[in-house]
């Protein structure tokens, strides 16, 4: 046991080791009050009970669910028993389990399609995946604003004009997958066609948003850095995001 630790309590650096995260980020939990310390030492160290475990459990598994930390201090707030946050926990699980399940079986019919040359299809494609996963990410990103334009836009769409603008992005994807396949030059004039059609898509997400050259070149350049969005285009085959990410670069040029 460490020095100035008692019986069933854990010091900050052992409850982070634990649970694989690091003090600071105990810390900033406990600032916003979702993981209070059960103890200050005099030492001036902070120590966490067996309720505190339970708590951590909880927080850190919203958070694998793209749950953000203001809606984690509501589910908090109203889970004052370990059984019933336990039982939280379990039903959020199935339901994760659940969503990972429609989530392979939504790759493999991509994937299958796609070597077989099909056209995808937006309710196949995004089937399981959550569009608020995001949220912390885009918030981060471009601000609170934006996040809630683009969620108030989105949730005012029919499931119809959902899946349209889903389309939209897999058919533009498979374009350039067909063009970077080709050889085409990604500031050719038929890169530059479809790149306003990915332009106009983009705006049309960001809801009022400017897509500025500087924004739409920064997006290319995430298209690659983050496998997420990688993936969307790799799938037409290696190096197409790279394609993407060039023709935005060109295109942003001419903005």
């Amino acid at each position: 046991m460490a020095a100035g630790t008692r019986d069933g309590e854990w010091s900050i650096q052992d409850l982070a080791r634990a649970a694989g995260t690091t003090s600071r980020t105990l810390r900033h939990y406990g600032q916003l009050g979702l993981l209070p310390p059960t103890r200050v030492g005099t030492n001036g160290y902070r120590y966490y009970d067996q309720d505190s475990l339970l708590r951590l459990q909880r927080i850190l598994l919203l958070r694998e669910l793209g749950i953000g930390l203001p809606v984690i201090a509501e589910v908090l707030a109203g889970e004052q028993q370990p059984a019933a946050a336990l039982r939280t926990h379990l039903n959020l699980l199935w339901q994760e389990q659940d969503r990972i399940r429609r989530l392979i079986d939504s790759v493999t019919t991509t994937l299958e399609k796609t070597e077989r040359g099909e056209r995808l299809v937006a309710s196949e494609v995004f089937d399981g995946f959550d569009n608020t996963q995001y949220r912390d990410e885009v918030i981060d990103r471009w601000g609170r604003d934006a996040y809630d334009n683009g969620d108030h836009w989105w949730r005012s769409l029919t499931a119809e004009q959902k899946q349209q603008f889903q389309q939209t992005q897999l058919d533009i994807a498979a374009e350039y997958g067909r063009l970077h396949a080709a050889g085409a030059d990604p500031a050719g004039p038929e890169a530059k066609a479809l790149t306003a059609r990915l332009r106009d898509w983009v705006a049309l997400g960001w809801q009022g948003r400017p897509v500025t050259p500087e924004a739409f070149a920064g997006l290319g350049e995430m298209y690659v850095a983050d496998d997420r969005f990688r993936a969307n285009y790799d799938v037409h085959g290696a190096g197409t995001a790279e394609f993407v990410r060039d023709a935005m670069a060109a295109f942003a040029l001419d903005m």
